[in-house]
C-alpha cells in the first residue's frame, strides 16, 4: 500500500492535474483527490469506458485483458482524431 500511496504523491505533484480517482473493478471510488460529486461522475463515467474498452481486447485474444490504456482524442472540426500511444518501458509517472 505504500507503494501505491507514493505512486498517487507523484502524480498528484504533476502541474495541471485536476484531481486522481481509484476505482474498483464495480466502478466505487477507494480513493480521490476531488470532491465527492465529482469523484462520483468520474468513477462512473471511467468505469463504463474502461469496460467498453476491455471488449475488443478480449475479442482479439479471450485470454488477455486490458491492463494499461493511454487516450489522446482530439476534436477536428466534425472529426474525432484519436491516436494509439504505445506502451512506456520505463515508469509511467
Amino acid at each position: 500500500m505504500a507503494e501505491v500511496e507514493e505512486t498517487l504523491k507523484r502524480i498528484q505533484s504533476q502541474k495541471r492535474l485536476p484531481g486522481i480517482t481509484v476505482v474498483n473493478s464495480e466502478g466505487i471510488s477507494i480513493k480521490s483527490t476531488m470532491d465527492n460529486s465529482t469523484t462520483i461522475q468520474y468513477a462512473g463515467l471511467m468505469h463504463s469506458f474502461i469496460m467498453k474498452a476491455r471488449s475488443p481486447v478480449r475479442d482479439i485474444k479471450p485470454q488477455n485483458d486490458l491492463t494499461f490504456l493511454r487516450i489522446l482524442i482530439s476534436t477536428l472540426g466534425s472529426y474525432i482524431l484519436s491516436i494509439l500511444l504505445p506502451i512506456p518501458l520505463g515508469p509511467v509517472f
